[in-house]
């Protein structure tokens, strides 16, 4: 799984994802890019899912970007605990990532594979994606 080496703050603050990207909104590396349509935390686990969605269409001549990093801390208290007593401990870590972010790149691929592809990783992600490519 995904998780950052080294933390600046082991518990951070709820990061609002509800606006629109302001940066890596376009296909940079490769030629089609996977786009997400609404904002939402993407965990660790859905990452690694959507790569190994992709991973496994893409072949050997192909070539993937994995655009986002899950590099914030969730935090969830024990079950039947009552409320206060401070916030609870890391969980899990998770990528906020806002509408319009490219969060996986393919290049080697023809327009159809790569729709395929991102289909199908798509269904691996909580969120409503679309395929862009360069150049569009």
């Amino acid at each position: 799984m995904l998780q950052p080496k080294r933390i600046k703050w082991r518990k951070p603050h709820k990061v609002d994802y509800t606006s629109s990207a302001k940066g890596n909104t376009y296909v940079a590396f490769g030629t089609a890019g996977i786009m997400a349509e609404e904002g939402c935390w993407i965990t660790d686990r859905q990452i690694e899912a959507a790569r190994i969605a992709i991973s496994k269409r893409l072949g050997k001549t192909g070539k993937m970007w994995i655009r986002i990093f899950p590099h914030m801390s969730l935090t969830k208290k024990p079950l039947e605990v009552r409320m206060g007593s401070g916030k609870g401990a890391p969980d899990k870590f998770v990528c906020p990532v806002k509408k319009g972010t490219i969060m996986f790149e393919v290049k080697g691929l023809s327009k159809e594979d790569a729709k395929r592809a991102f289909y199908l990783a798509g269904a691996k992600l909580p969120i409503k994606t679309k395929t862009v490519y360069l150049n569009d």
